[in-house]
């Protein structure tokens, strides 16, 4: 595993115990920095050690969580010693012969990989699995996507931050940002990735590609903005989705609750709907408030949350490994 120590690594470590993953030797791999630091994994220690090309040999399977650069230093070594990388960095998503894969939406494509295959971003992920059943059904003319993203997405740190700083805002105290360009405690601000130089910032466009390249869809017509707000470790998303014929409320209602790795969550009679506390630490992605939309007789909207950390990143990567290893 490269990249163990972060909020992604440490998922991974507990979902490949809680899955019973069959590990014939784990190797935790990080940079010198992080080298001879411990990690604890089926109630025994296990030592970091520091990445070098020689780490990846007689090595099956690399998990890779440390982010694009250190994906991109270490692909070669890792293919050329006939290992399979499932890396969740977007340092290889958009690249011709590198499957984009969501286990539950595309998995034929992660039998065509090259040595090299790419785990989504975390609110594509989420916004896949409900999409899937429903374009399956009827096609797609347009998606247009609002997200409520956590502060997980921006690392361990960032959710160490969110919790500090909240504490000093409710002590009266100023909250001052050092991880995030602004501060997340009561707060809101609009995805700090860069803007792009289409006004869109390089998150939402992430969104926009991944999602074409994931459902064979190049010519989606797909709109996103993207938000981070005050909540630990899920995201949310709320959906308006344009189809070329009408769509019934209830038949997506069936089709959405039948989805796999989608929990339906709707009690309208008490406006009981998703919420990230719903989905914390578990692997379903939660969609409800599922509608019509009264201003397009052809669209539908709705509103889902997921685990940003689990099925947003980790989960997914496991089960594209599970996937090849059970075929």
């Amino acid at each position: 595993m490269l990249g163990a120590s972060g909020a992604v690594g440490q998922e991974l470590l507990q979902l490949l115990e809680e899955r019973a993953f069959p590990v014939g030797e784990l190797r935790l791999l990080a940079s010198a920095r992080s080298a001879g630091t411990t990690q604890s994994w089926k109630g025994q220690e296990h030592s970091v050690q520091e990445v070098t090309a020689a780490s990846f040999e007689g090595v099956d399977l690399v998990l890779a969580s440390a982010g694009g650069s250190v994906s991109r230093q270490w692909r070669q070594a890792i293919t050329q010693a006939g290992a399979l990388m499932v890396d969740n960095s977007s340092a290889f998503r958009m690249e011709d012969g590198v499957p984009l894969v969501v286990p539950e939406v595309n998995p034929k494509a992660a039998f065509q990989h090259q040595g090299v295959i790419a785990n989504p971003n975390c609110t594509t992920i989420l916004l896949t699995l409900a999409l899937a059943p429903l374009a399956a059904k009827r096609p797609m003319r347009r998606v247009v996507v609002s997200t409520y993203q956590s502060a997980s997405g921006a690392g361990a740190r960032a959710m160490e931050e969110l919790q500090t700083l909240s504490r000093v805002v409710l002590d009266g105290g100023e909250a001052k940002s050092e991880v995030l360009p602004h501060s997340l405690a009561f707060n809101l601000f609009l995805h700090n990735s860069p803007l792009q130089a289409n006004s869109y910032c390089e998150e939402e466009m992430k969104m926009v590609n991944e999602t074409r390249k994931i459902m064979d869809l190049p010519e989606l017509r797909f709109t996103a903005t993207c938000v981070r707000v005050p909540v630990l470790r899920a995201h949310s998303e709320a959906v308006n989705v344009e189809f070329e014929q009408p769509f019934p409320v209830d038949e997506a209602r069936a089709l959405l609750a039948a989805a796999p790795g989608v929990e339906l969550i709707e009690q309208p009679e008490c406006n009981r709907f998703p919420m990230p506390t719903d989905v914390t630490g578990r692997d379903p992605v939660a969609v409800g408030r599922i509608r019509q939309d009264i201003s397009d007789p052809n669209a539908l909207e709705f509103w889902l949350c997921g685990d940003q950390i689990r099925k947003g990143a980790a989960l997914n990567a496991i089960q594209i490994a599970e996937l090849l290893i059970n075929a």
